[in-house]
């Protein structure tokens, strides 16, 4: 053997496990098809929100929660459908449902104390993503439960990097970059081993396309391997096959979320082994999404995390209705935009509102949260709009600016010349919302929804929620309007896995010697989300799963 356990995946989850294998005591061998430029994977570049439960945080901004209240949203975002087979045998929601209940008492417990003590801290006011579709047994948050890391995703990744090069000067980790496995070696029925090829270096900067010239194979062997490869999110020909009917049709045109080697490959490996993918037709993908003017990888784009007021118009200018609001309830506006038939939408606002309630996704997006500025941070209340959106409006293909409707109007019909725009019908719709601004008793759910954001303390001191104000008022103009596309990003499926992260087969019984953690196994269970996400559980489910499974892995290991 060449090592205890194999480690298939150099993102956050393999990170983890990594470092729960040695830290135990065992061998990892840790590979990756990817340059060492890219460890820490997808994590690295993400925002690095954490979902957690009645946390200090959530108490100084005024904010009770529980584990009970936690659940009922985690249980009416999931819709789980598919807990047990004809037979009455547990079906493929059965391991997701026992994962997220698991995630939910830790994200409740234990995991920020764990994540503190890795030197993880947190920024002080929770966010509230993911709204929800306006009942309360349905999809959505409750509450604020949406923890900004300091550092973001870079400083999620950065103490479980470090402690993986620790192991590696110790010999226990041996990491081999551009090692990209094509097979699963099994004997008896039990996975004892990999192989694959070796691929050329590459110096190419972090996230961008790599070369894939082959310079050789290899084959290794060990009695435990870990599949950590990520989803399909970077390949758009799996997103689209996959793609269900109740989200309406695959849009013909998509921009992506992820680098291109999120590509779903591992995961067909896995099921040559004996392994099983279970809900291939759940996926998050965002709606608000914007081409990168300053791309890294193919079709790079980045999503928009908006405050509650900007107005949201269809392909055709039609307003959104209510509960497909700005940062509500993410697949149901999906579904109901891929109705309209069109890859579009848009965003319309002001310069006030830009500068207050955008935001944008992604560590690079968020130098001053990732490199840890705190007097840039503390600033951002009452700056002007902030750089790294400045320069979208500066050099972004889909962000216009405009001193009126026709102006605006004209721009976007230039941008959008087959769907054309009717300057009055939009100005119209304009004037009536902002009459209910005016109004003490306003009957626009958007603008009930501004007030209710408003008195949340978190969001009326980073005005998130800015004061509302007329969209036309010259005073907080220009106008300003976005185009959206769909933004590939998560697979919610994956690898079939009990709680331990072993990958079960198609009977149901674990297949000796294989693990899988983060998206790969659909963030545990390969389901932990059902159809639905919470926001917050996409790295923290990396943390959860990538622990569980490396434990249980040493644990196999005695």
């Amino acid at each position: 053997m060449d090592a205890d356990a194999l480690v298939v995946g150099a993102g956050l989850a393999g990170l983890v496990a990594a470092c729960e294998l040695a830290d135990a005591g065992r061998t990892v061998l840790l590979l990756d098809q990817e340059s060492e430029a890219n460890l820490g994977g997808q994590a690295w570049w993400s925002f690095g929100g954490l979902f957690l439960v009645d946390s200090p945080e959530q108490r100084r901004m005024g904010v009770r929660d529980s584990v009970e209240l936690a659940w009922q949203d985690w249980q009416g975002s999931a819709g789980w459908d598919r807990l047990t087979l004809p037979d009455g045998s547990p079906g493929p929601d059965h391991w997701g449902r026992e994962w997220a209940r698991s995630y939910v008492e830790w994200a409740a417990g234990e995991k920020r104390a764990w994540l503190r003590e890795r030197g993880v801290s947190f920024f002080p006011v929770v966010g509230w993503a993911e709204r929800g579709d306006g009942t309360s047994s349905g999809h959505g948050n409750s509450v604020p439960r949406f923890h900004i890391p300091w550092g973001t995703g870079t400083g999620l990744v950065a103490p479980f990097e470090q402690r993986v090069r620790a192991h590696v000067a110790a010999g226990r980790v041996v990491y081999r970059p551009r090692h990209r496995v094509e097979a699963l070696g099994t004997s008896g029925g039990a996975v004892t081993g990999v192989r694959g090829v070796v691929l050329a270096d590459d110096d190419a900067p972090r996230g961008a396309p790599s070369s894939r010239e082959v310079v050789g194979d290899f084959a290794l062997e060990a009695p435990t391997v870990l599949v950590a490869s990520g989803g399909i999110g970077g390949n758009h020909d799996l997103v689209r096959a996959h793609w269900p009917e109740r989200l309406g049709g695959p849009p013909e045109t998509m921009l992506t979320g992820v680098p291109a080697y999120v590509d779903g490959s591992m995961l067909a490996v896995a099921e040559e082994a004996g392994g099983t993918v279970v809900n291939r037709d759940r996926m998050w993908h965002y709606v608000e999404g914007v081409r990168n003017w300053d791309p890294v990888w193919p079709g790079h784009a980045i999503r928009i995390l908006p405050g509650p007021s900007a107005m949201w118009f269809d392909a055709r200018g039609e307003r959104l209705p209510s509960p497909y609001l700005p940062g509500f309830d993410t697949l149901g506006t999906l579904a109901y935009l891929r109705q309209s038939g069109f890859d579009h939408s848009w965003f319309v606002l002001n310069q006030s509102l830009v500068s207050k309630e955008v935001a944008l996704s992604g560590s690079e997006q968020n130098l001053d949260l990732t490199e840890r500025r705190y007097r840039e941070v503390v600033g951002r209340r009452g700056a002007t709009v902030p750089p790294a959106v400045q320069a979208f409006l500066d050099h972004g293909e889909d962000w216009l600016s405009a001193p009126n409707v026709a102006s605006l109007v004209a721009q976007m019909n230039a941008l959008e010349p087959d769907t054309p725009l009717d300057p009055a019908h939009l100005e119209r719709q304009l004037v009536e919302r902002d009459r209910q601004v005016e109004n003490a008793f306003a009957k626009d759910a958007q603008v009930a929804a501004i007030h209710v954001a408003r008195r949340y303390r978190g969001d009326r001191l980073t005005k998130r929620a800015f004061p509302p104000h007329r969209i036309l008022d010259p005073r907080h103009g220009p106008l300003v309007a976005v185009r959206l596309r769909v933004l590939s990003r998560k697979t919610l499926g994956g690898l079939h896995t009990d709680l331990s992260g072993r990958v079960l087969g198609v009977d149901g019984a674990p297949v000796p010697g294989l693990y899988a953690a983060g998206e790969a196994a659909g963030f545990g269970g390969g389901g932990v989300h059902g159809y639905r996400s919470l926001e917050g559980t996409f790295v923290g489910g990396c943390l959860f799963t990538g622990r569980q499974a490396g434990r249980a892995m040493a644990a196999a290991l005695r």
